[in-house]
């Protein structure tokens, strides 16, 4: 093939390239797809980040807290307290305090978390115990007002169309039944929230100034309590991360916080003796933990050189039976020793003279004495009941000596 050639098959296919590509470029079509990845770990582990960020883009100083101890250190006078926390471990010290806080000027806003038991008297809240509000379930007031009003009726007429007009009116003028409403001065149209209308509140004491409430239920309170300000919702869900772009849940948060310097806090638990020692003595554990680390390790040291096991050639059989004897005297004492050896002879005995069990004590000695050819004084003392007192060193070889001697004679 001349250079010629080659020189036009290259070209014809570079063209041919060309053609190719500006057809698939001509037959592409540009688009857009969003890849959601879901919220980024702060937003998964702080349900209430939006609401921080909301807050701060009102131009709020907003802080966390961990714990009531910020009360410490946090002055009541223009400052939010937002109590979204879990309070089942609230001590009724605590609660004390966080009132007193609020009584000096602070606004308190916390979550009802407890149901009403009329048989005790109290929820268990004490925070709603303490301020006379009662949360209930928004079924159980359907129920009791079904039941008050079958027993408050009275038979009378069919009411005619045009009195009944009026009631059904008025519930087709809210076009949001289920949704919370808060209606303020000069506004023609209230705001509203997306509460869960499962739960109600219930001022008990007739203290609260301000409400907002749906068709169903209350789910917001605020009364005066010193010369402070407390809140009190139903529940926190409008607020977090998933909830607060709907309806006005965002405008409700900025304005029950407005004017004042906000503080969050996510926990309200007792802290254990740990923790607070952790917290005030931290030097105190840190050198307690260096003392018994020094003195394990002093106790773990070894004192002197490693004894070597025993040769198996020194293991001897009289070893091993005065080992065993030893052992037999320090737990069972000589009374068992001795014992074991009259039962030895008697059970010889047995094998000897049928019928020696059901001998009486004289012929059996009388018995053992023919068996054996030793005379009866000395069967007597052989076979006679051990004493209970500990015997002497001499005592005990002489009984042991005698013994072994009237056995190995039968």
């Amino acid at each position: 093939m001349t250079r010629r050639t080659q020189l036009l098959l290259g070209v014809a296919l570079l063209l041919a390239l060309g053609w190719l590509g500006s057809y698939l470029l001509g037959r592409l079509e540009p688009y857009e797809e969003t890849i959601s990845h879901g919220p980024d770990p702060e937003a998964q582990a702080n349900p209430y980040l939006a609401a921080e960020h909301f807050l701060r883009l009102q131009g709020l100083q907003v802080q966390r807290a961990d714990g009531l101890e910020v009360l410490h250190d946090l002055p009541s006078a223009g400052q939010t307290l937002l109590l979204l926390a879990d309070r089942n471990r609230m001590t009724p010290k605590q609660a004390e305090r966080l009132l007193a806080w609020t009584a000096k000027g602070g606004h308190l806003l916390f979550v009802a978390e407890r149901l009403w038991d009329e048989e005790d008297g109290k929820s268990g809240d004490l925070l709603l115990d303490s301020l006379g509000i009662q949360q209930y379930e928004s079924e159980e007031l359907d129920e009791d007002e079904a039941d008050t009003e079958a027993d408050d009726a009275e038979p009378v007429e069919q009411a005619p169309a045009e009195a009944v007009e009026p009631a059904e009116q008025a519930k087709d003028d809210n076009p949001y039944p289920e949704l919370t409403q808060l209606y303020l001065e000069n506004e023609e149209a209230p705001a509203y929230f997306g509460f869960d209308t499962d739960f109600h509140l219930y001022d008990a004491e007739n203290r609260a100034h301000a409400w907002a409430n749906s068709d169903a239920a209350t789910h917001l309170l605020q009364l005066y309590h010193g010369d402070g300000l407390v809140s009190v919702v139903s529940d926190s869900w409008i607020w977090q991360n998933r909830a607060i772009g709907e309806y006005d849940n965002a405008w409700l948060l900025w304005y029950m916080t407005q004017d004042s310097q906000v503080t969050l806090l996510y926990r309200a638990e007792r802290d254990d003796l740990f923790s607070l020692l952790l917290r005030h003595f931290p030097l105190a554990l840190a050198a307690l933990g260096l003392l018994l680390a020094f003195a394990l390790w002093g106790l773990g040291m070894r004192q002197g050189p490693l004894q070597q096991p025993a040769s198996r050639n020194r293991r001897q059989l009289q070893e091993h039976l005065r080992g065993s004897a030893d052992f037999l005297l320090r737990h069972g004492g000589q009374r068992s020793l001795l014992q074991g050896l009259q039962q030895d002879i008697q059970r010889r005995a047995r094998h000897r003279h049928p019928g020696f069990e059901r001998l009486g004590v004289a012929e059996q000695w009388q018995a053992l004495s023919r068996l054996s050819r030793q005379p009866s004084s000395f069967i007597s003392h052989a076979m006679r009941p051990l004493p209970t007192q500990r015997l002497s060193a001499a005592d005990f070889t002489r009984q042991v000596a005698n013994l072994q001697t009237l056995r190995n004679a039968l």
